[in-house]
């Protein structure tokens, strides 16, 4: 672990290696964004148009309910997606897994669990 302290960025490979990881990641999260505005769009998908009318306002409010957290979760995917393609860009300027705070090299574990992050521990633990 010595040696990464005293690099001041990851090599073209470390790069591409992340580059491909935050691709993958990117993918996966357009989809489920996707899947996510699908049912947003669908006005029944869960095929209960032939309940009885006493459940409608009951149905009504779940559907609301549903709704609304289908929104958030979304809101949270655009967000996310935000982030993976600002590390892509950080990777293009070559600054990328470069911790914002300490300006110390991001350990490689942290950013193949958290691609986008731009906190190492180090600097993460100290804003708690």
């Amino acid at each position: 672990m010595k040696e990464e302290t005293t690099k001041t960025r990851y090599s073209e490979s470390d790069l591409k290696e992340f580059k491909d990881l935050l691709l993958d990641k990117l993918r996966i999260a357009r989809e489920e964004l996707n899947a996510l505005a699908t049912s947003l769009s669908s006005p029944n998908a869960n095929g209960t148009d032939d309940t009885a009318g006493t459940y409608k306002t009951l149905e009504d409010g779940s559907a609301t309910l549903e709704k609304e957290q289908i929104n958030q979760l979304a809101a949270r995917q655009k967000k996310f997606i935000e982030q993976l393609e600002a590390a892509l860009v950080r990777i293009e300027n070559k600054t990328y897994g470069v911790c914002r705070e300490t300006g110390k090299l991001i350990q490689k574990e942290r950013l193949r669990a958290v691609p986008h992050t731009t906190l190492s521990m180090e600097a993460k633990l100290k804003q708690n």
